[in-house]
């Protein structure tokens, strides 16, 4: 049976009402169990466990308050932290919150708390969102994104509201709330368009985020950090900025998305030529591209040739050589 420190654990978990730490020492019971020879009890204890999780996460993606509804969206991501290809700086940032969150009980016994409000800055398609995704999806939590630029309505009042409702809903239903596009909501003071009603709005963000102090992690995202409000700046545990990927990056990004179609005598130099200035997700998108079309032609291998177009027309889409101009010069 149950040790009795693990009995004692147990009913303190349960009486200061930490579901996941109750169902934590219940998979160490389970464990014990199955050491001592007892297979069935341990197995039938992580299927009332399993099926614990997954009751409370169904519950806590559908018990969004009707007036926020609009303005969230819930997830449960699948995204493990190997799909992030980032700069080991990043990813040495990202690995120290997800490590803090998991022994944040050990930091709370020596009044210290762990990092749980990013700030992510950089171009578009460098990995921010990606980012919270992974952070959900390791933490095991849910997905929150919040629609920043829906939060702002027309009618007096009514964003302070809403932004009050967000922040309630943040302490009540941990998870990992994501403000995409948080400019929106924490613009400049100064800005030459800034009205009363915005000023308000800011100064009620400032002091929402500043209080906040669940368990929650709040990743704010801005392709556009120059228009952020600098007071808001240090309101965040951590900043981090992204950038377009260097060749290290773009060279795990094509083997991961290419796979075992890669050939074995992949042109690297030309691929990465030919990827130069290409943000992480229009390396991916162009590589999926030559999946597809590697699929329909019944190829099993994909060499830098065959990326070539992909990559071009990825570039052309944001002023680049033409598809056409590139072909022409292989």
């Amino acid at each position: 049976m149950a040790t009795a420190e693990q009995i004692k654990a147990l009913i303190r978990s349960h009486f200061s009402d930490d579901s996941e730490r109750f169902l934590t020492l219940a998979l160490q019971v389970a464990a014990h169990e199955a050491r001592q020879g007892h297979g069935p009890l341990a197995h039938e204890i992580r299927d009332l466990v399993d099926r614990a999780r997954s009751d409370r996460k169904r519950r806590t993606l559908q018990e969004i308050p009707t007036e926020l509804d609009a303005l969230v969206q819930a997830d449960l991501p699948g995204v493990p932290l190997s799909a992030l290809v980032l700069s080991d700086d990043l990813m040495g940032r990202i690995s120290r919150v997800i490590h803090e969150y998991r022994q944040r009980e050990k930091l709370r016994l020596h009044a210290l708390s762990h990092r749980r409000k990013l700030l992510l800055t950089g171009p578009p398609g460098t990995g921010k969102t990606l980012t919270a995704r992974v952070l959900a999806h390791e933490l095991r939590l849910p997905l929150f994104t919040v629609q920043a630029d829906r939060l702002m309505t027309k009618f007096m009042g009514e964003t302070g509201a809403r932004l009050r409702q967000m922040f309630e809903l943040i302490r009540e239903r941990e998870g990992v709330y994501l403000f995409d596009e948080f400019d929106a909501l924490g613009g400049g003071r100064t800005r030459e368009n800034d009205v009363g009603e915005m000023r308000r709005v800011l100064t009620a963000l400032l002091q929402f985020i500043e209080a906040e102090s669940s368990d929650s992690i709040i990743v704010a995202s801005t392709n556009s950090p120059e228009l952020l409000d600098r007071a808001l700046f240090r309101r965040f545990d951590d900043i981090l900025t992204y950038s377009l990927p260097g060749e290290g990056e773009r060279k795990r990004l094509m083997a991961n998305t290419l796979g075992t179609y890669l050939s074995s005598r992949f042109g690297w130099k030309t691929a990465l030529a030919e990827s130069a200035g290409l943000s992480s997700a229009e390396v991916v998108e162009a590589c999926r591209d030559a999946l597809k079309a590697a699929v329909l032609k019944d190829l099993t291998k994909i060499s830098a040739v065959d990326l070539r177009l992909p990559l071009a027309e990825r570039r052309h889409g944001h002023g680049g050589q033409s598809p056409s101009c590139t072909q022409k010069n292989p």
